[in-house]
């Protein structure tokens, strides 16, 4: 009881007291594991040397690369399997397939658009006349605006 009204330094001194007569509990380290004989880490390094082999660089010739793309698109077209495991079954990355794919395409097969003929030419040019009276239109009608505002504002 009598440490309970005691206010002031003497309370801070007692309180440090407890703390420092309780003694900080250790972490136990588990014992360190012995290792074991030398062939282990012999089949280790066999390891990685079969995984480098496996995953070396393999350059395909371009008859190579046109077989494997037919293969994929067959196996997808036909439903066989889906894209990503038609190429892993191929033998080849995502990624070589979208770069061979990609590079292998001729430029009509890409989508892009060919050279307009006569009357899309002529259709191309009428719409590119129509733009540009609509910029002209548009430009006019915010000068308007904006020479409103500055003399509303009292800008000018």
């Amino acid at each position: 009881m009598a440490d309970e009204n005691i206010i002031g330094p003497a309370a801070v001194i007692e309180a440090t007291d407890a703390d420092a007569k309780t003694p900080a509990a250790k972490k136990q380290k588990p014992p360190l594991r012995q290792k074991t004989t030398v062939e282990p880490a012999q089949s280790a390094s066999n390891a990685t040397a079969a995984k480098s082999q496996a995953t070396k660089r393999r350059s395909y010739s371009e008859q190579e690369k046109a077989g494997k793309l037919k293969l994929i698109e067959a196996q997808v077209t036909e439903g066989k399997s889906t894209l990503k495991d038609a190429i892993k079954k191929v033998g080849i990355s995502e990624q070589t397939y979208y770069n061979w794919k990609r590079s292998g395409t001729p430029v009509v097969q890409r989508n892009e658009k060919p050279v307009p003929a006569g009357d899309e030419l002529a259709d191309l040019v009428q719409l590119e006349n129509e733009n540009q009276r609509l910029r002209k239109l548009l430009a006019e009608k915010l000068r308007s605006e904006n020479s409103e505002l500055r003399k509303r504002l009292g800008l000018t």
